[in-house]
């Protein structure tokens, strides 16, 4: 039974053909734009993504063989506002769009702790305070509006599929009540949008129409968040885990119960499922790959340069960089919390300024580690690690020491798309979990170094956010 996963990222679209043993035997990826108009924004056109997928299935496609079933994997937290014919009424707002800040103060202020039950604090760039601000600045948009999508639910509806969203999309709206699986009327009131215009919440492994596979229709299922499907991807059940580093980074714990965090701190969604399947907690962290980049490029640095720079370790006369460039959710929870550099001195060279900027990266994911586990949600005794930003051994020991955890190192960067794969076979989980090629244990005396500037770093931030 050959199954096809489609997995809608921010920078790209993935397609991959997984066999009767679950594994990728076809795949193919087409490039996403991500358009800024003004500062602080971040919108994608949904034709666009519709063409790079519709390409991307051609190239995986070409080889012939039946289809049986096609699933989906989608980024978090947009929103696709559309017509009653599903065409889009303004290009799709994404989850790195910080427009709303305002909306964001004003729920947060509005409601509080009750946050706690629709899993998350009051974020910019997550489906509720957008929708506030396209409420506020853009009503004739809104006025047209016959639903409101996140992106891969959009993306099926487009390849020909059914109206619905699943429960790992929709805990990650603000809108959703995580713990009792339904639509939140409070927010929907705060908000105040008609509730018709969200689509039915459905088993992520549920039936979800019929998709156009060229001229072939193919039946499909509702899909799940891309977290989520990774964690079905990789085969992680509850108290597994995993710490991905990539454009941002996340650190994952799944849970048997939908234990709330109340200090919100970190978020809590629903995984891949049915309604009230199972959840976990994430550290969501933005300033990994998304804060390396522009630093490297302000000192005409390359990644091999500043790897080259970390073999050895940090050292105690190295400056702290503090890495929030575009502000932060865990453990903050602040957009416009800013970056700096701290302990500069004349004796401070290039290859000080490197390493410091990797350990701000890896400071950064270790805060995120302490808020999940202080939430209560202890990770395993060994954690996978995924991501794009996770292949040189020097980090993977800086991460190691950084965050107190060993580490294990997987290949698998087809998580998501793997999980939507197995989605459409109605799994909600890898029954072949993904094993290690290699663990990496934190070294003692480099930790306890790295907790001290951590604590440095914190404070750094902090004074910043009382600034």
């Amino acid at each position: 039974m050959t199954t096809l996963g489609i997995d809608l990222g921010t920078g790209s679209v993935k397609a991959a053909l997984l066999d009767d043993d679950l594994h990728v035997v076809a795949k193919a990826s087409r490039p996403n734009h991500v358009d800024a108009p003004q500062p602080g924004w971040a919108e994608s056109d949904p034709q666009q993504w519709l063409v790079a997928t519709q390409d991307a299935l051609a190239e995986v496609t070409a080889a012939g063989g039946r289809v049986h079933g096609v699933g989906f994997s989608g980024q978090m937290h947009g929103v696709v506002v559309v017509d009653e014919h599903f065409a889009p009424l303004r290009p799709a707002i994404l989850w790195a769009d910080v427009r709303s800040v305002e909306q964001a103060q004003r729920l947060q202020s509005d409601m509080g702790a009750r946050l706690s039950r629709v899993g998350s604090p009051a974020v910019a760039g997550f489906a509720g305070t957008t929708l506030a601000w396209l409420q506020e600045h853009e009503p004739d948009v809104m006025a047209r509006a016959a639903h409101v999508l996140q992106p891969k639910d959009w993306l099926r509806v487009a390849l020909g599929g059914d109206l619905a969203t699943d429960p790992s999309d929709a805990s990650g709206t603000l809108l959703y009540d995580v713990a009792d699986g339904h639509w939140s009327a409070p927010m929907i009131d705060w908000l105040g949008m008609p509730a018709d215009r969200l689509p039915p919440v459905l088993a992520s492994n549920g039936a979800g129409g019929e998709v156009r596979l060229g001229s072939v229709a193919v039946p499909c299922v509702v899909g799940g968040a891309d977290t989520a499907c990774a964690l079905a991807g990789l085969g992680l059940r509850t108290g597994g885990g995993f710490v991905a580093v990539g454009s941002g980074a996340q650190v994952v714990r799944v849970m048997s119960r939908p234990e709330l965090d109340e200090t919100l701190r970190t978020h809590t969604f629903a995984t891949a499922g049915p309604v009230g399947d199972g959840w976990y907690r994430i550290g969501a962290v933005q300033s990994a790959g998304l804060t390396l980049t522009p630093a490297l490029a302000w000192l005409g640095a390359s990644i091999a340069e500043a790897s080259a720079a970390l073999v050895g370790g940090v050292r105690p006369s190295d400056p702290v960089f503090v890495p929030y460039l575009s502000g932060e959710r865990t453990p903050f929870m602040d957009p416009e919390l800013r970056g700096a550099w701290y302990g500069l001195s004349l004796a401070t060279d290039r290859r000080a300024v490197l390493r410091s900027i990797l350990e701000g990266v890896a400071q950064a994911v270790a805060l995120g580690v302490d808020a999940v586990q202080s939430s209560g949600e202890r990770l395993p005794d060994v954690v996978p690690l995924i991501g794009g930003g996770t292949h040189d051994p020097a980090f993977q020991q800086l991460l190691a020491d950084a965050t107190g955890l060993t580490l294990a190192i997987t290949d698998a960067p087809d998580s998501a798309v793997v999980g939507a794969g197995l989605l459409a076979r109605g799994l909600t989980g890898n029954p072949q979990p993904v094993t290690s090629v290699s663990t990496v244990s934190p070294q003692s005396d480099s930790a306890q170094l790295l907790r001290e500037r951590r604590e440095m770093m914190r404070a750094y931030a902090q004074a910043e956010e009382k600034a």
